[in-house]
């Protein structure tokens, strides 16, 4: 990368954004919410402009959870493969906010749908990446039995990114405890992944954190829903919880 075209104000070059499902669905219960994705759009053009490189992975809960089929009766595998489609919609409708507000982005599916989205070639995204596209990685790892938060931390590895920023509705940062059912929670400016696995905080999931263990990758979790808050943990302001 230029001197030129180099990031200004920030701490990091190439990031992966992590999102759940649940976030794009507003105030709703269920689905999507097109205002909200177009404010998550614009929040993602704010870092973009900054001359950062961005992945992004989407959960699929807002539509359909494959544990949860899994759960009430229906076969895990078939199961996850229907949340692996429903993080394909996620991603599409993402792209199709970002290109609305002038962001070139590619939908980088695991799972071969061709006449919606490329296949993943680690070479082609990369290069995307270094186009200046934001790069959606869809259809978690193709493989059921991992979540998308194991697809974002291996999706992150490969394409060398700084650090994996988790964004987080209704919460800044990793507490001790649920912020929202304990008034007394304690927030973590920084904790370990060794804590996050023995004292269970809900992070990611044990594989995801493990997999960003073995390769010293930052986990970054702020909150989502505050204005500029993307931006702002990128140029090291606001409230967040580094696990490192």
């Amino acid at each position: 990368m230029s001197d030129d075209t180099a990031p200004k104000d920030t701490t990091y070059k190439r990031v992966m954004l992590k999102i759940s499902g649940e976030a794009l669905m507003g105030d709703q219960g269920f689905g999507l919410h097109p205002p909200t994705v177009q404010r998550i759009a614009r929040e993602v053009k704010s870092v973009h402009d900054m001359g950062v490189e961005i992945c992004m992975v989407i959960g699929g809960g807002n539509i359909f959870r494959g544990l949860q089929g899994s759960a009430q009766g229906m076969e895990r595998t078939t199961a996850d493969y229907m949340g692996m489609l429903a993080t394909v919609m996620n991603a599409l409708a993402m792209q199709s906010a970002l290109e609305a507000v002038g962001v070139f982005t590619r939908v980088i599916s695991a799972i071969r749908m061709d006449e919606v989205c490329e296949p993943y070639i680690r070479r082609r995204a990369v290069r995307h990446l270094e186009k200046k596209r934001v790069c959606i990685f869809a259809a978690g790892t193709g493989n059921p039995y991992f979540t998308t938060d194991t697809a974002a931390t291996l999706r992150a590895n490969e394409m060398a990114c700084e650090a994996i920023l988790m964004g987080k509705n209704g919460v800044d940062g990793v507490y001790d405890k649920d912020p929202k059912a304990h008034g007394d929670a304690k927030r973590y400016d920084q904790v370990s992944y060794d804590d996050v696995l023995t004292k269970r905080l809900k992070v990611m999931d044990a594989s995801a954190i493990a997999l960003a263990r073995e390769n010293n990758l930052p986990i970054i979790v702020f909150g989502l829903d505050e204005p500029g808050g993307f931006k702002g943990i990128l140029a090291g302001q606001g409230t967040y919880t580094k696990v490192q």
